[in-house]
């Protein structure tokens, strides 16, 4: 038995769930139609004991689940027997950080909107480490090379040679105006941006000051698509840590969101020229 699910054991787990509500059935009723006893089935779906495939379509089949795209994203989810890169911090850094990981690794595209920052998986190692800097509760010079390395290596799902991850950013005018460890890196991490946009798989965008308030100004927002669109994932940046949402009603919530805040954002040419105004400015 598990002791500390990942992540994504624990979304398996918590679909599993969502399968058994919808079918009306209670922790008691399932064990009893499975054949198994009430804690298997709360262990299940706690994600502390693994369940396989045959096993999967078995209780899929009981709770007469017609879904069969879903079924078969579920069946992969446990899979991957395999220990990530992150399993390397797992006494270094917090849970949700290597949560976060492991869900960026296996999604099949990502989104981000920010307003006062350049998002992490597009950011320099100068301007990450100034970041790091500044963080309120001061961090040991060990912590802060554990954060940095560690997202770094999380930037590795936009340069994989065979399959990278497709991922739009919309960044706000203010995140590419800050001077964020002087003029140098700021030159260089809007460079950055600049060369990164001209890779096929990496979309940028910005929103201006023009704009005003728009829906989500003031929040980090993040959406990681999964197989299919019930297997997405949301996390929010929040001062006490990251928050992850994986609600039916939380989904199409930010899903509608990002089209609107897409609906007001500058053209890849257009953020480009944005970009190159700001460096002649610094």
């Amino acid at each position: 038995m598990r002791a500390n699910p990942t992540g994504r054991q624990l979304r398996f787990g918590t679909e599993l769930r969502k399968l058994r509500e919808r079918a009306g059935l209670s922790v008691t009723e399932a064990g009893q139609l499975l054949g198994i006893r009430q804690t298997q089935v709360s262990n299940m779906e706690a994600g502390r004991v693994g369940v396989s495939s045959e096993r999967l379509h078995a209780i899929a089949a009981h709770y007469a689940c017609t879904d069969k795209a879903l079924v078969e994203a579920l069946a992969s989810l446990p899979s991957d027997r395999k220990r990530g890169w992150w399993e390397e911090y797992r006494e270094l850094l917090s849970g949700p950080l290597l949560d976060l990981a492991e869900a960026e690794h296996h999604a099949r595209s990502l989104r981000s909107t920010t307003t006062a920052r350049i998002p992490g998986l597009l950011q320099t190692r100068e301007h990450a480490l100034e970041i790091f800097r500044q963080a309120v509760t001061e961090l040991a010079p060990p912590d802060i090379e554990h954060r940095l390395s560690f997202r770094i290596k999380r930037q590795a799902v936009l340069f994989r040679e065979d399959t990278p991850t497709p991922y739009e950013a919309i960044v706000h005018e203010a995140a590419l105006r800050m001077k964020v460890g002087g003029a140098t890196i700021a030159r260089q991490q809007l460079k950055h941006l600049l060369d990164m946009s001209e890779r096929s798989h990496v979309t940028l965008r910005a929103i201006t000051f023009d704009v005003g308030a728009y829906p989500g100004s003031g929040q980090s927002i993040y959406y990681l698509h999964g197989a299919v669109p019930a297997l997405d994932t949301v996390q929010l940046d929040q001062s006490h840590g990251a928050k992850f949402l994986d609600a039916e009603a939380q989904l199409h919530k930010y899903r509608t969101l990002f089209d609107r805040i897409e609906a007001i954002a500058l053209s890849a040419d257009k953020t480009r020229d944005l970009i190159h105004n700001v460096m002649r400015e610094l």
